[in-house]
């Protein structure tokens, strides 16, 4: 059975949902998949897009934007697809009526004012998939569908790029610069970290604050804000620790991402985190908010490589195992098959 899909996100310039968005449909589009693709104008996503021989729709999705509701009801009469599958809030409200299904991909907890039109939901984590049916959902209608996350062929960033000595511990931290983050957390640690550097990749409101915060503790040598990156790989190859210090995080990419690349992890127990990761096994967890504990934990990995590798196995089995391309995107082609057959 061929099923046509539309995916529909509207998205901010730089973000996990965003990333994925690009990763899962460039993954179905090489499957093989029948997958169409409406979204805000975004040069580097279009290019990766343009990559797997797709050509997006690109719509403003303003919020009281006609032209994007007019644009999008014309797109679904033309392609006429089988789903649209809708990323966020802003994506599921302006999602046109028509004879298709109508599905959400959810990677948080949601209002669901948005969603009361759509015949299935996809939660990225078991959480939410217990949220959804609290929220009433019957359970043929909701369904656990993990992300997953790919390696490329990139070398390791040069740590000269960003003035890092070659023979110092090197921390990675990627996401947006936001209260949500924890990065606060993470740079209060770095004193007890003392010959660590720590690269942190992202944008946001907070650069300011996190920079001023770093200057104060007499950090501004070892901690280098590094903006958005778009290769992880490079980043993540050349990464002694990857800490990941959220107070909230549903899933979070990071995550997967060190699992998949080889990389030690220390995170804060915020939900995802804490549901998927197995404590000491494949990760250290530490409470949120706690900076010492941040420090200790990143202290223990760098001081014991058998615990580093053997954090590294086991995440790298998890990752092969479980959170793998090969995998994700199968599982979203036998449930596209599924609720299109049983509609």
């Amino acid at each position: 059975m061929t099923v046509r899909s539309l995916q529909l996100m509207a998205g901010s310039p730089a973000g996990g949902a965003e990333t994925f968005y690009i990763t899962l449909g460039t993954a179905l589009k090489a499957a093989g998949e029948d997958v169409h693709f409406g979204m805000r104008p975004h040069p580097h996503r279009e290019a990766q897009l343009h990559d797997v021989g797709a050509d997006p729709h690109l719509f403003s999705f303003g919020r009281f934007d006609l032209a994007t509701r007019w644009g999008l009801k014309r797109l679904v009469q033309d392609l006429q697809p089988d789903i649209v599958m809708t990323w966020m809030n802003r994506a599921a409200a302006l999602c046109p009526d028509g004879d298709f299904i109508r599905v959400a991909r959810l990677g948080g907890f949601y209002k669901m004012k948005h969603y009361r039109k759509h015949d299935h939901m996809i939660g990225n984590v078991p959480g939410i998939v217990t949220y959804l049916k609290e929220c009433g959902w019957s359970d043929n209608q909701v369904h656990y569908v993990p992300n997953f996350c790919t390696v490329n062929d990139s070398a390791a960033m040069p740590r000269a790029n960003f003035d890092t000595p070659e023979d110092a511990p090197l921390l990675l931290a990627m996401g947006r610069l936001h209260p949500a983050k924890g990065l606060d957390v993470l740079i209060n640690a770095m004193p007890n970290v003392p010959k660590a550097h720590l690269w942190i990749a992202g944008e946001g409101p907070l650069r300011k604050e996190l920079t001023t915060l770093s200057h104060s503790l007499g950090l501004q040598d070892r901690v280098k804000f590094i903006g958005w990156q778009t290769d992880r790989t490079a980043l993540l190859k050349a990464a002694d620790v990857c800490v990941f210090p959220s107070r909230y995080e549903p899933l979070g990419n990071v995550m997967l991402e060190a699992w998949a690349h080889g990389v030690p992890l220390v995170a804060a127990a915020s939900n995802g985190p804490s549901e998927l990761m197995h404590d000491q096994k494949d990760g250290l967890l530490v409470p949120i908010n706690d900076a010492d504990a941040i420090a200790k934990a990143i202290n223990k990995v760098l001081q014991n490589p058998d615990l580093a590798q053997e954090l590294v196995t086991n995440g790298s089995k998890r990752h092969r195992t479980e959170f793998n391309e090969a995998i994700i995107t199968q599982r979203y082609h036998t449930l596209y098959e599924e609720i299109v057959r049983t509609r």
